[in-house]
């Protein structure tokens, strides 16, 4: 196995043909595989990527990621850090069917960590079935197409504040259900029905999970008016037991929200607003957030730097006593959602995000980022991005969190490789002094990944 590795890399990294055909994109079964398709010089690279013709090919690919994190005050000092950090291993591999109006998508994970003393699931779980969903084009003309995708998938919308594919930890998440889109010119609808898949440390034993239920509508338009493109969006929840700081029971929740947002040109920006309603046991749900990023692109500058500006509002519980719970829900968000390392989730927080990206060469970048914290309501705690409580609200009047300081820099040699080396440093503030041992927090990593 080392050796076909091995080999892979010094393929990747001395082949010239192939790198014009990656074609790679977030959700892997999306790859664009138009080049390749098109080739009539082939090599062995090409032929696994495409096999057979227009009507009826297979296409294989996969990725390779491997993770050296060290931390000093885990938790802000709460909890034990690995004497030595700890290694993270993530391996991907798929098969794509393509027949006619049907297709069939297999999507294998191992994740696997050394050196951590109490891994979750999340960190290690041997090998399992990540994705393996059929699809049937229900309608298909020349501007419009109509599918129906059924078994376990990934998903994800927007800007993952909501529904994503967890891409920083060590394991994605998939979803078990069904989903209908629809395309026309430049308007996409998506309907789905699903469950999140809950990971369990061992092998094959990611069974479905009745404990969850995620489902809902997302509409995204592309215009030439004032906003470039809208998203419009429904999404319900339910969770048999959910926990918050002051309150717990059967979770009912719907969000209904929209986002503006623009990612050609030198100036871009995403807008978006949300609210959620619901039940959670007796207790009325009333939550809310707003956010905006906008950004920058200097290109007359050395570097051609990057300026960001990103704010967000995420409403906290305001009373353990008045019947109604404020706390902000983000389902199913992207795991690092803060800046480079997932320490505090979206929900209970006002911050404030500047940001500078800089591009030092044709295969190298940089970038930094400074994040300041408060909490929203000082009568709700904070939580990670798996809403975990990670400290309670009520036993100190302290708003300010800290400050998180980070950088990395990243080295992609072809569209196949990326190596990051990346850092943060998180000045603990008034609130994690009060609620904990409230210790300044280290955090570095350096990753490899591999796609093919």
């Amino acid at each position: 196995m080392k050796r076909i590795v091995i080999l892979i890399i010094l393929v990747f990294i001395t082949g010239k043909s192939a790198a014009q055909h990656s074609g790679f994109r977030p959700l892997r079964y999306d790859d664009d595989l138009s080049a390749i398709k098109s080739d009539t010089a082939s090599g062995w690279y090409e032929k696994m990527k495409y096999m057979g013709n227009e009507n009826f090919y297979l296409s294989m690919g996969g990725e390779l990621r491997l993770q050296y994190i060290y931390t000093v005050n885990n938790k802000w000092g709460d909890e034990p850090d690995a004497a030595d950090g700890y290694l993270l291993n993530r391996n991907l591999f798929h098969a794509d069917v393509h027949a006619h109006r049907f297709r069939a998508f297999v999507q294998l994970q191992s994740s696997l960590s050394s050196g951590l003393a109490d891994p979750s699931p999340v960190d290690d779980n041997s090998v399992d079935l990540h994705q393996a969903f059929v699809d049937a084009v229900l309608l298909s003309l020349k501007k419009e197409q109509f599918t129906l995708r059924a078994g376990r998938q990934e998903l994800m919308y927007g800007s993952q504040r909501l529904v994503g594919v967890r891409e920083g930890p060590n394991s994605r998440i998939a979803m078990d259900g069904a989903k209908l889109f629809f395309k026309k010119d430049r308007l996409q609808t998506d309907l789905f029905y699903t469950h999140p898949v809950a990971n369990k440390i061992g092998a094959f034993n990611d069974v479905f999970n009745d404990n969850a239920k995620l489902w809902g509508s997302y509409t995204v338009i592309n215009t030439n008016g004032l906003f470039n493109n809208i998203d419009l969006y429904y999404l319900g929840l339910y969770k048999r037991v959910a926990h918050y700081d002051t309150a717990s029971g059967k979770e009912i929740r719907h969000s209904v929200g929209a986002r503006f947002w623009k990612n050609k040109g030198n100036w871009k920006y995403d807008i978006e607003g949300l609210y959620q309603f619901g039940s959670l046991s007796n207790l009325d749900i009333s939550a809310w957030t707003v956010s905006s990023n906008i950004n920058y692109k200097a290109e007359g500058l050395l570097f051609k730097p990057v300026f960001g500006l990103k704010t967000e509002a995420i409403s906290g519980d305001t009373s353990g006593t008045d019947h109604k719970l404020q706390t902000f829900n983000p389902l199913y968000p992207r795991g690092a959602y803060f800046g480079l390392v997932a320490l505090i989730g979206p929900a209970n927080l006002f911050d404030i995000h500047p940001s500078v990206d800089l591009e030092l060469s044709e295969k190298w970048e940089f970038g930094s980022d400074l994040d300041v914290f408060w909490r929203w309501s000082a009568n709700d705690g904070i939580y990670a991005p798996n809403m975990q409580l990670l400290y309670a609200g009520n036993g100190t009047a302290e708003r300010f969190i800290g400050t998180q300081l980070s950088a990395d820099i990243g080295y992609t040699p072809n569209p196949f490789l990326k190596f990051t080396l990346e850092s943060s440093w998180f000045n603990a503030g008034s609130f994690l002094k009060k609620s904990g041992e409230g210790k300044d927090y280290f955090y570095a990593a350096v990753t490899g990944r591999i796609r093919f």
